[in-house]
């Protein structure tokens, strides 16, 4: 059985969305989970009739992935960010990859030529490193996301942090083709040029031993 595993706050613009694409895994079974970090909008209300369990948690993604993820009964947890649409059969492709764990290609949702070069790279590099990113809807048996303690509890590059975990632990990831297209919202509001160089500058700060702690500060 797979969980799939959402963490949201504030998401209502997005949130039906994101589920939509997810009822047919459920009725083929899937356990659909979001994880409420204290939204202050309509996030809950809208999310309830499309999940298995709308759940509260304490807010930080790592936190609510990990609450997610203790409440869970599948064999295997997906990891999904809130602003994602996944393809229908994305299940049946995780099914059929047998790895211990893994990641999708992403696709960015806008047209600008520049948010193009920018999938291409992110997945290029997650193919070249092994490390894959929250954007990627990371999946892992719950056997192994649980011997390695879960997400780490930082605010920021969980997800780099867990991925490291994982490559030492079980080797590189499964590297699935299939595109989830992720919002673009982010590039588009703060610039794309400027969310580019900030998020290579955030990356190298954090291979350089930077606190997660105030590379969140600075993200934000």
């Amino acid at each position: 059985m797979l969980s799939i595993i959402i963490p949201a706050l504030n998401e209502a613009e997005s949130i039906a969305q994101t589920l939509q694409p997810l009822q047919g895994m459920r009725e083929r079974g899937c356990e659909v989970i979001v994880a409420d970090g204290g939204s202050s909008d309509a996030t809950v209300e809208m999310a309830r009739s499309l999940a298995d369990r709308v759940m509260a948690s304490g807010r930080g993604r790592a936190r609510q992935m990990n609450a997610g993820a203790a409440t869970a009964s599948g064999e295997v947890l997906w990891f999904l960010h809130a602003d994602t649409r996944v393809p229908e059969e994305a299940d049946r492709e995780i099914a059929q990859a047998g790895s211990s764990w893994g990641r999708f290609a992403v696709k960015l949702s806008g047209r600008h030529p520049l948010l193009g070069l920018v999938a291409f790279l992110m997945n290029r590099r997650s193919c070249l490193t092994g490390i894959a990113t929250g954007d990627q809807g990371i999946f892992v048996r719950r056997s192994l996301f649980e011997a390695i303690g879960g997400f780490p509890d930082q605010p920021l590059m969980e997800d780099i942090a867990l991925s490291r975990l994982l490559k030492r632990t079980a080797g590189r990831p499964a590297c699935l083709n299939t595109r989830l297209i992720t919002s673009s919202r982010r590039w588009e509001q703060n610039g794309i040029l400027r969310t580019i160089g900030l998020m290579w500058w955030l990356r190298f700060a954090y291979a350089m031993g930077a606190s997660p702690a105030r590379l969140a500060r600075l993200y934000r």
